[in-house]
């Protein structure tokens, strides 16, 4: 079975669900996780109003310290669950790539992440990180909806 998994989150409600799903499972089989969130580096032109807002060194400042918020909550919710947690966040433009890198450098047998199910035009125009890493990845993936 399953010894390690790299749970992506993104912290939004899905994603925390597929969290706490994927150390349910990690209980039941043994396994250990490294969870990991991806922060999209700072763009100059942009329509996310955090990056518009600041700097770069605050953006960069506010984004790592967000993600290390989340993830610790995180990693103390899966040590009151006696599942074995490493917590890390990456800077990247291809969130899907920094997530397969992440899981073959730690050795990951399995990334278990969530998938917002968009379909038709969205999933063309938005694209999708969940698609992207089953498409690519030669780890299985574990999909939570």
């Amino acid at each position: 079975m399953y010894k390690h998994m790299l749970v992506p989150t993104d912290g939004s409600p899905l994603s925390t669900a597929a969290v706490e799903n994927s150390l349910s499972f990690a209980k039941e089989i043994g396994a250990k996780v490294t969870l990991l969130t991806v922060i999209e580096p700072f763009h100059i032109l942009s329509a996310n109003a955090e990056q518009l807002a600041g700097t770069r060194s605050t953006y960069e400042e506010h984004a790592k310290a967000e993600a290390e918020t989340h993830l610790a909550g995180l990693k103390e919710k899966a040590g009151s669950m006696g599942v074995a947690c490493e917590a890390v966040h990456a800077v990247s433009g291809e969130p899907y790539q920094c997530i397969i890198d992440t899981a073959v450098e730690n050795n990951c047998d399995l990334i278990a992440m969530a998938s917002h199910g968009r379909r038709g035009v969205s999933a063309l125009v938005l694209g999708s990180v969940t698609m992207k890493v089953l498409t690519h990845s030669k780890i299985p993936v574990l999909v939570y909806r």
